[in-house]
């Protein structure tokens, strides 16, 4: 198995940050169709994929790379380098993503003497940050404002599971084969590499729509990333209310009791909303006043969720004639 050995203050200093070319590195993933696909990116590719083919449709160069780049197992790692500080735009990151030089993007190929032909040209950091651009620009770019919501609220999730129950509860099957093993150690996967000692370094934590998610490092500014999927009800971005719902309650007040069919505390609201704490709370009261919601606390949390009252509600909005399909 791969483990990297943590230092304690590593592991004290480290964040959770969103990461625009994490997620479209995740969707390039989806496109070059070698690695498993979670439920929202089969929604996004049903949706893009299209426009991606016509686009790139006898492309020489892209159906090459995906295959080299992004292939079970591997990721070239100048496409996955940590950000540099928390925040970075997306310009930021793909300035860093072109400027790799073209031997070293070869060799993050990890293919050897066997690069296809068409990757040997001087110019390959150049043509996958154009094809990374345009992916994110015209197919991720539209969608990003609710996505990035979407992490927002699962970083707020896994920081207070981080405060009742440690790194241990946050880490464990935070992705695929990846658990903490105590003493520093971090499993990463269950392949036989060689252990990673992560010392003095700067460690991140990137929630993408990837089934999988992946690992990077920059070893130059000795920092580390481990992207991993966003946890799977907050990852379904479809909790949008009907149109009676939103004429009866008012859209956001609807837009909460949709939301509310899993617990959550009134940061994830606003995180998910976009909306501010003292708005989402006014609705919130509203609900509970209505006996749409009720509320339980959690360690330190109130989380707030939809009562049998709420449930039914939603089920008539969802009804023509807003009447249920037993009642006849």
């Amino acid at each position: 198995m791969g483990f990297w050995q943590i230092g304690t203050d590593v592991l004290a200093g480290s964040r959770f940050v969103v990461s625009p070319l994490a997620e479209t590195v995740a969707c390039l993933s989806a496109l070059g169709g070698q690695h498993a696909v979670s439920a929202p990116q089969r929604e996004w590719l049903a949706a893009h994929r299209p426009a991606f083919d016509a686009h790139y449709v006898g492309d020489p160069f892209v159906r090459p790379f995906l295959r080299a780049a992004i292939r079970p197992g591997w990721i070239a790692d100048f496409l996955v380098t940590p950000p540099q500080t928390p925040g970075e735009t997306f310009q930021t990151e793909l300035a860093r993503l072109r400027a790799t030089p073209p031997a070293l993007a070869q060799e993050h190929l990890g293919l050897g003497d066997a690069v296809p032909d068409v990757l040997r040209a001087g110019d390959i950091a150049d043509r996958a940050a154009d094809l990374v651009e345009f992916v994110w620009s015209q197919l991720v770019l539209p969608g990003w404002p609710r996505l990035r919501r979407v992490f927002e609220a699962d970083i707020v999730s896994r920081t207070d599971r981080l405060s009742t129950g440690g790194w241990a509860a946050v880490l464990d099957g935070m992705r695929p084969g990846m658990r903490w093993l105590g003493d520093g150690r971090l499993q990463i996967n269950t392949y036989d590499y060689a252990p990673l000692d992560v010392t003095d370094a700067a460690l991140l934590f990137i929630p993408t729509t990837a089934a999988r998610g992946w690992v990077g490092w920059d070893e130059a500014a000795t920092s580390y990333s481990v992207i991993y999927p966003c946890t799977g009800w907050l990852a379904d971005t479809g909790a949008t209310p009907t149109d009676a719902l939103a004429r009866l309650l008012g859209p956001l007040r609807a837009t909460v009791l949709t939301l509310l069919a899993a617990p959550l505390s009134t940061t994830q609201l606003v995180a998910l909303t976009g909306t501010a704490l003292g708005s989402v709370g006014g609705h919130l009261r509203v609900l509970l006043d209505a006996g749409l919601v009720t509320r339980r606390r959690s360690g330190r949390s109130v989380l707030y969720y939809r009562t049998p009252t709420g449930d039914a509600l939603l089920a008539a909005a969802k009804t023509p004639g807003g009447r249920s399909h037993a009642s006849g």
